[in-house]
């Protein structure tokens, strides 16, 4: 009885054991060896479609607005616009005003040069003027790029409706205007004081 039990037990392991076998032996995905001959090609010779965008550009001098984050990743520039619009009203009130502190916060030397002696003038014949804006002034971006330096140089389009009220010795005149310019501000961009500067106005057709 001993010897049949043994001979069942036997043959009930030497079953289990060739089902361990046939799941536990059998070569299942991709194996170590099928993936060598794919690292070994990966190893070659990469072809100029096959480099990253940093080699691509290295040498290659970034301009407009790729170079203007290439120097600062966080500008925006919708963020830039809409203060773009607060200055451009702020300045074109205070030029009104003769509010020269204002202005001296807001413009380069040059351009201060250039309001301050139409605020004297204004001053000396006696009038003053003020505005009110209508709505919020248009400002589209029409050129971006870095100099020298780090300091970067962007030209915005203003359209703005405002109406101008002035006061002289002859009386009092209402003047509704629709102006279009284009204002050209500057920033280091490695200089820890983030406020633009106005450098440049010109004159553009509406």
């Amino acid at each position: 009885m001993q010897v049949l039990e043994l001979i069942i037990f036997a043959g009930l392991a030497a079953i289990v054991l060739y089902q361990l076998y046939a799941v536990l032996g059998r070569r299942v995905g991709r194996q170590p060896e099928d993936q060598q001959p794919q690292a070994e090609a990966a190893q070659g010779p990469v072809r100029p479609v096959d480099r990253a965008p940093e080699t691509l550009e290295e040498g290659v001098a970034l301009t407009g607005l790729a170079a203007v984050r290439a120097q600062d990743p966080s500008f925006d520039v919708g963020r830039f616009l809409g203060g773009a619009k607060q200055a451009y009203e702020m300045i074109v009130r205070a030029f009104a005003e003769g509010d020269r502190a204002t202005l001296k916060n807001l413009l380069a030397p040059q351009v201060l040069s250039s309001f301050e002696g139409a605020i004297d003038q204004r001053e000396a014949e006696g009038r003053t003027e003020s505005v009110e804006f209508f709505h919020a002034p248009r400002a589209d971006l029409e050129k971006a790029d870095v100099g020298p330096g780090d300091v970067a140089r962007l030209t915005v389009r203003f359209l703005a409706e405002f109406r101008s009220r002035s006061k002289g010795p002859e009386g009092e005149a209402v003047d509704d205007r629709r102006t279009a310019e284009l204002w050209t501000f500057e920033r280091n961009l490695k200089s820890r004081d983030p406020n633009w500067m106005l450098v440049h106005v010109d004159a553009a057709e509406a």
